[in-house]
């Protein structure tokens, strides 16, 4: 005879392998680091400091 197993238990560890291989999967897509988005803020904010410098004056001859 086999091994009696509790289906309840067996169903939700399952669950929980599906669940932690989502996070897994998802941690890898969309996890950054701190420095990782700091870098990104202040090369965006850059770019923006240094589109404004070159804009014309409206007002110049």
């Amino acid at each position: 005879m086999g091994e009696i197993v509790n289906l309840n238990r067996f169903r939700k560890r399952a669950e929980r392998a599906r669940a932690e291989a989502l996070a897994e999967t998802n941690r890898a897509r969309f996890g950054r680091t701190k420095d990782e988005k700091a870098k990104d803020a202040d090369a965006k904010e850059r770019g923006t400091r240094d589109l404004d410098g070159r804009k014309l004056d409206p007002e110049a001859p």
